[in-house]
């Protein structure tokens, strides 16, 4: 059913409370519009302008292009002539035929048009030259106000329009949804699926029509009733085949969508028909039911189908189920957490992690049905820096039923038990999986490692699941400091380290932090197997923090003992640790060598170390590696000795005490 517009005027439609203003301005839409119409002025969006920014960011436009608003073009404009209908979408000069195809498709929806398309806005009274639309991102809706100028050519419009030149809805819409992905060029090529979930929240499915099930009529009759946006398209081998036109008025690799799907009695038999869109609207199918095809020739001729589900209802179940949704927000950051997939054992386990608890069976089955889907975030915002759609997927494995990360060792000698069908360069992926009850570990990774992204992870399932961030929490074991080795006691190494000391020490047999520094770089520069630079005058006064009993800012010879014992102890994890033997440590070590200290940082703060102490080949010498432990342990005691006297006194948790104590 269209949408139906009522009346010229703003309609009380009240904007759903849980939509988030995104303008930079920190208000409303209703604000915006409410302070120009006092002001007596056209809104102009200034984190949108109408200039060439907002259109391309690497190339010039071939034309000259005028910024008008409708009322610049036609006489008494219209938001919406006549409902909101699958007509009004023609393409322009952009290759956004996926957008259209979804737009298409949305009209189709009445309810998840109305919520995109808000209806308290109109050219008539109020009119200030603002309106917005509402587009679900990463699980949460936006409203995303613009101004109503838009980019013509001797006075039409260039991209996406309206059969009726007075009508301007479908030129906004896609202005808004340009905004939202950083301009106009960034719209270029696309899944209809990714607008459809923008438009929806909903979640996607492919099918590939040559190996569809054999009720695959039925999934889309009963699509299209629910509501459901779907969309096909014909695959292309090469760059060659893209948009060539087939001998039926087809195009390859062009997005269509399908907009209805019937039965008709044809010479004493029933045949399948479906309804397919073109957005340009100039080529069509030309073999038999001409606007619409029989539904064999569809599944002979087209290669993909997607249905975004606006719920995560399976589309062979009769009964409409309420489902329980988990969204996981991470990211794959380069030298902690990307650890590309399990072809690469070395670093695949650095990943994040995810813990499943499934804990009810279906109903009157054995196992519990849960859907995946995994989504990289902001890819089209960010192509005007270079950055493509990653490959990416997931793995689940049976969980050990230990709380805590997984190391490689144990997917050295583990399967997996489900797994993506297949890395993919797509925003999302998703795939429905069915296994006993019990505890698993999901691994979101991209294919490569190395690669950085942020992620929203959703997880569907009819009944009750419990998951949980093994990345999330921060454990600390700091053991009590070794007490010194007794005078009598000591090797002929310590024998000169303490000559050494009492050389630099002045008469009170204490050292201050210059003195420290001369003496700690004169031994560990010694050492051939680490690779050392110098240790800062800043590190020896964090050593003297840490180990300073007496509080004077100096290290006894006793304190300075019990360090040093400590500094052999981490000298000899660094070595374990350091596997090519270059005298460094790969940051993807990092975290296994911090545990061996007694320290299970979050993914979040262990993103931010490596950040902060490895180099450009994520490496750490072992002088980065002593400043970040002694930082560590440094903050830890602190934060343990704080919270012990005064409950109250300390409001972080020790996650955010050590990055503000440690300064990252």
């Amino acid at each position: 059913m269209p949408y139906l517009y009522r009346a010229p005027g703003p309609q009380k439609h009240p904007v759903p409370k849980d939509a988030r203003a995104t303008h930079s301005s920190g208000q409303s839409f209703e604000q915006l519009r409410q302070e120009c119409v006092q002001k007596g002025i056209l809104f102009e969006d200034a984190d949108f302008p109408a200039d060439s920014s907002s259109l391309f960011y690497s190339e010039r436009p071939q034309i000259p292009f005028v910024w008008k608003r409708p009322g610049e073009i036609v006489e008494n404009p219209e938001f919406i002539l006549g409902g909101a209908t699958r007509t009004d979408i023609c393409q322009g000069e952009l290759g956004d035929c996926w957008l259209l195809a979804a737009i298409a498709s949305l009209t189709l929806n009445e309810k998840a048009l109305v919520r995109v398309v808000p209806q308290d806005q109109s050219f008539g009274p109020g009119y200030a030259g603002i309106f917005h639309f509402q587009f679900w991102q990463h699980s949460e809706w936006l409203d995303v106000v613009i101004d109503d100028r838009l980019p013509t050519f001797r006075d039409r419009l260039i991209f996406l329009h309206s059969a009726d030149h007075r009508e301007f809805w479908s030129a906004l819409l896609e202005k808004a949804y340009a905004k939202l992905s950083g301009s106009y060029e960034a719209l270029k090529g696309g899944s209809a699926i990714e607008a459809m979930e923008d438009f929806t929240g909903g979640v996607a499915e492919s099918f590939a029509t040559k190996e569809a099930p054999e009720n695959f009529y039925e999934i889309l009759e009963k699509a299209l009733k629910r509501g459901s946006l779907v969309g096909c398209s014909i695959d292309i081998r090469n760059a060659t085949e893209s948009e060539a036109r087939t001998p039926f008025g087809l195009i390859k690799g062009h997005a269509y969508s399908v907009t209805g799907i019937d039965q008709v009695n044809f010479q004493g038999r029933n045949v399948e028909l479906i309804r397919v869109r073109n957005p340009w609207g100039q080529v069509e199918w030309n073999g038999s039911w001409s606007d619409r095809m029989a539904f064999r020739d569809f599944k002979t001729h087209f290669d993909k189908v997607e249905i975004c589900n606006l719920t995560p209802d399976a589309l062979e179940e009769d009964a409409v189920h309420k489902r329980e949704v988990t969204v996981h927000q991470g990211s794959w950051v380069r030298g902690s957490t990307a650890g590309g997939c399990r072809n690469f054992l070395d670093t695949f386990w650095t990943n994040p992690q995810i813990k499943l608890s499934l804990i009810e069976k279906d109903e009157g089955q054995e196992d519990c049905t849960f859907l995946v889907a995994l989504m990289q975030k902001d890819r089209r915002k960010l192509k005007r820096f270079g950055a493509n759609m990653l490959t990416i997927g997931y793995a689940i494995y049976q969980s050990p039923r230990k709380d805590e990360h997984l190391n490689k060792d144990f997917f050295r000698y583990h399967a997996s038990q489900a797994r993506s069908k297949t890395f993919i360069n797509l925003r999302e992926v998703s795939d429905r999986f069915q296994l006993p009850p019990g505890e698993y570990i999901l691994i979101p990774s991209t294919f490569e490692p190395h690669q950085e992204a942020d992620f929203c992870l959703r997880i569907f399932t009819e009944k009750k699941i419990i998951t949980q961030d093994m990345d999330g929490d921060v454990n600390i074991d700091l053991p009590e400091p070794p007490k010194p080795t007794p005078a009598g006691q000591e090797t002929d190494e310590q024998l000169q380290f303490r000559a050494l000391f009492e050389q630099v020490a002045g008469e009170d047999m204490e050292v201050t932090a210059e003195k420290l520094e001369y003496v700690l770089n004169a031994v560990l520069q010694k050492k051939k197997d680490v690779k050392f630079k110098k240790l800062s005058l800043i590190s020896c006064k964090n050593i003297i923090s840490l180990m300073d009993t007496s509080g004077n800012g100096k290290l006894e010879f006793a304190e300075f003992k019990v360090f040093w014992d400590k500094l052999q102890k981490w000298t000899n994890l660094f070595l374990q640790f350091d596997a090519d033997k270059s005298g460094t440590m790969s940051s993807y070590e990092l975290r296994t060598a911090l545990k061996a200290t007694g320290f299970q940082l979050s993914g979040r703060l262990l993103q931010l170390i490596v950040l902060r102490y490895t180099d450009e080949n994520l490496q750490l010498g072992f002088d980065d590696f002593l400043n970040c432990l002694v930082r560590l342990e440094n903050a830890s005691r602190v934060f343990q000795a704080l919270s012990t006297k005064n409950k109250e006194f300390i409001h972080l948790n020790i996650n955010e005490f050590i990055k503000l104590t440690m300064n990252i």
